[in-house]
């Protein structure tokens, strides 16, 4: 399927026609989940396909084979893409599903259901500075522009996905009212073994030291972005263009420091405090 300048709008947001229709998000809207499936939530570019990593390994007790043989979105498909009526399986072991939407779309489903969802937060200056570089090299996504012209539009929330800020609290509003576990990308990169264990606690699978290790391993950014069924090196590159960037990039905490400017940085602030004033959430900026 082309489609690559078609734009969806669901929901009060855009998306790339590329990888939705119409039907695929209604679909995507009522779908019925089953007690067993995790759902992975994020904002794009907040440590989705780390998640995936990671669950992978952990529902295969570190065996690796999958996560070196299949690509990570059959593995952990995209509920609101098109092709995942055709992928998601019903086999053993839980089924884990990935998505972007907003909670209002997804919520009233996952509060009827036994399902569990890990939502994967990211603090938005480094955000903004991944999906910056993400929208250089993925073609179904529109021209990002100069940085402040695309940081501009990050902070208005008019860019594919919609609003971080309402994205982020959208979901955290809804902790209450299903089995989720909140997890920060800055978190795994702090500590990656201990998140794993947490994850382990939350799934209720437990691990031997062991098999923590092979998990670690496996999950660490260098072994990642040189796995070819995690970097996305398989698509065609009329759809990502790895000259351009490489989809994961340098996996970093702070990475923003080195493309805002401190008026650009004081006006994040401004907005940042503005929108989340209604919010407990906290963020760590860098690990320096």
């Amino acid at each position: 399927m082309d489609r690559m300048e078609v734009t969806e709008v669901f929901a009060g947001i855009q998306l790339p026609g590329h990888l939705h229709t119409a039907q695929s998000l209604q679909y995507a809207q009522d779908f019925q989940f089953q007690e067993g499936d995790i759902v992975i939530v994020t904002y794009p570019k907040s440590g989705t396909t780390w998640m995936q990593e990671i669950l992978t390994l952990i529902y295969s007790q570190g065996d690796t084979e999958i996560a070196t043989t299949v690509p990570n979105w059959v593995r952990a498909p995209w509920l609101e893409h098109t092709y995942f009526k055709e992928t998601l399986k019903d086999g053993e072991g839980p089924r884990i599903i990935t998505t972007h939407l907003p909670s209002d779309v997804l919520a009233p489903a996952l509060q009827k259901s036994k399902a569990k969802v890990v939502y994967i937060a990211r603090n938005p200056k480094d955000v903004a500075v991944s999906f910056y570089y993400f929208h250089k090299m993925a073609k179904f996504l529109p021209e990002s522009g100069t940085f402040p012209e695309f940081l501009d539009l990050f902070l208005k929330g008019k860019v594919y996905y919609g609003s971080w800020f309402d994205h982020v609290k959208g979901w955290h509003r809804q902790r209450k009212n299903m089995d989720y576990f909140y997890i920060t990308y800055e978190d795994l990169q702090k500590d990656l073994r201990r998140s794993i264990k947490k994850l382990c606690g939350f799934l209720g699978c437990p691990m031997y030291s062991k098999e923590v290790d092979k998990v670690e391993q496996h999950c660490k950014f260098p072994v990642m972005s040189q796995n070819l069924m995690v970097n996305y090196s398989l698509i065609p590159r009329d759809i990502m263009d790895h000259e351009q960037s490489k989809f994961m990039r340098k996996g970093v905490v702070g990475d923003w420091k080195q493309h805002f400017t401190e008026e650009q940085s004081a006006a994040f602030d401004n907005v940042f405090q503005e929108k989340m004033s209604d919010c407990d959430l906290h963020f760590v900026w860098s690990l320096d």
